[in-house]
C-alpha cells in the first residue's frame, strides 16, 4: 500500500480525474458565464509538489493543471488505541498561464470553484481510513511573469481526517 501522504493526495487527485469531473465542472461553469476557458484534462492532474519555474521545463507539465501533494502529517492520536488517529494535508496547487493577466485571473477563478465544488460533493469518507469533513482553505497568489506570459496560481489546502491501524 502507498503511503499515507502519497494515498491521500492520489485520492484527491481520483476525485478531479474520475469520469473528468474537473473537466466537466469547468466547462459547465464556463458556458453558464458565456466565457472561453482552457480547460484542465485528467492528464493535467498530477502528483507533484514542483514550482512554475521547474514545471514549466518540464515537457509534461502543461497550462493549466493542478499539482497535488501532501505538507504534513500528525498523528495527535484523537482515537486511542489506533495506530494512526489525526490528520494529513494535502494542497492542490491550480496554476493557469496565458499573454494577458485577466485570462490567468479568469481561469484561476473558475478553476478554484471547480475543485472546491468537486470537493464538496464528496464530504466523507474517502476510503481507507481518510475522511473529508469539509474544511479547505484557499490562497490566491498573484500573477507573475512565466509560462506563456503570465503564470497565476492558487493554493486549495485540505485537511484531511485519518484513522488507521
Amino acid at each position: 500500500m502507498l503511503p499515507l501522504t502519497l494515498l491521500a493526495a492520489q485520492k484527491a487527485a481520483n476525485l478531479l480525474t474520475a469520469n473528468n469531473a474537473l473537466s466537466q465542472q469547468i466547462a459547465a461553469a464556463a458556458q453558464a458565464a458565456n466565457v472561453a476557458l482552457s480547460n484542465v484534462q485528467s492528464g493535467q492532474v498530477v502528483l507533484t509538489a514542483s514550482s512554475p519555474d521547474i514545471g514549466d521545463r518540464d515537457v509534461e507539465l502543461t497550462y493549466p493543471r493542478v499539482c497535488l501533494y501532501s505538507t504534513g502529517l500528525k498523528n495527535n492520536q484523537g482515537e486511542k488505541f489506533r495506530t494512526l488517529s489525526g490528520t494529513v494535508t494535502v494542497v492542490a496547487e491550480v496554476w493557469a498561464s496565458a499573454a494577458l493577466v485577466g485570462q490567468t485571473d479568469q481561469s484561476i477563478h473558475f478553476s478554484v470553484d471547480a475543485v472546491t465544488n468537486i470537493l464538496q460533493q464528496n464530504l466523507g469518507d474517502w476510503g481507507d481510513g481518510v475522511f473529508f469533513p469539509g474544511i479547505y482553505d484557499v490562497q490566491f497568489q498573484a500573477p507573475k511573469a512565466g509560462g506563456f506570459g503570465f503564470v497565476e496560481s492558487a493554493k486549495i489546502t485540505v485537511g484531511l481526517l485519518v484513522s488507521r491501524n
